[in-house]
């Protein structure tokens, strides 16, 4: 738990502001607002840091999203400007290609999408999303990255998905820490403490995982944990995760 959220929050905001002063002085930042903690404390945060004029809200629902009205509810409670795109209609575009591939079929054994490839393809749409309608701003953008510590520690992000960006926020803040951070911005409690989930696989973060962001936390910040099968498990995830947060590997050759 940070022990002084407001310090904290006023140190990321200066931290936005530094970042765009050195990368972009004109630019917007670009959030994909989902209405869960992360978007909403992030999308405030590059508010309070740039103004709320240089702050663009994208909602990119697949078809038809439950709680779309939450996203709708955090872009008018800080005041940016936002489109609504939805995905379904590139998503399907992309199911159809893949499926309909009989070479592809043949390779993999299989005429539908994995499962994976079904819950990680609207990430990575998104993602294209945001990055092409930074593009189409007149003075450019910077794509923000939404992922907290909690996530990335786990892998609980999709790689070139939701885990990508210009720049990040909340990379080095606990699922706990951002709940402080947004209550210090006085963000819409519902929005700030909304049950975490993907919305992809239909099932809550915590239920997916298998243990509660709370234990994580803790383990994360103290190594402290009381049950030695639930250590071993975010252990192992931790492991085979960490590609995603590293930078891609090269080949340097020793002589040229």
């Amino acid at each position: 738990m940070l022990k002084n959220p407001e310090k904290t929050k006023n140190e990321v905001v200066q931290w936005i502001r530094d970042y765009f002063a050195e990368n972009g002085p004109t630019c917007s930042a670009v959030v994909g607002v989902s209405g869960g903690k992360d978007s909403s404390v992030t999308a405030a945060l590059c508010a309070e840091a740039l103004g709320a004029d240089r702050v663009v809200g994208v909602l990119m629902p697949n078809g038809v999203q439950p709680d779309i009205e939450d996203s709708r509810e955090l872009v008018a409670a800080i005041g940016i400007p936002f489109v609504e795109l939805n995905i379904e209609e590139a998503f399907q575009g992309m199911k159809h290609m893949l499926e309909g591939s009989g070479k592809l079929a043949e390779i993999t054994g299989r005429n539908e999408l994995s499962n994976d490839t079904r819950i990680n393809l609207p990430p990575r749409l998104r993602m294209a999303t945001l990055y092409a309608v930074g593009q189409m701003l007149p003075n450019g953008a910077r794509v923000a990255n939404t992922c907290n510590l909690s996530e990335d520690y786990v892998g609980y992000s999709t790689k070139y998905g939701d885990a990508a960006g210009d720049f990040s926020p909340l990379a080095h803040l606990c699922v706990e820490e951002v709940l402080q951070i947004g209550e210090v911005l006085g963000l819409p409690e519902k929005l700030v403490k909304k049950t975490p989930s993907d919305g992809l696989s239909g099932v809550g973060d915590e239920e997916k995982l298998g243990f509660t962001y709370a234990v994580l936390d803790r383990y994360i910040r103290t190594g402290e944990i009381d049950d030695e099968e639930t250590k071993a498990k975010i252990d192992r995830l931790h492991r085979i995760n960490l590609h995603k947060l590293r930078l891609m590997p090269a080949f340097e050759p020793e002589e040229l």
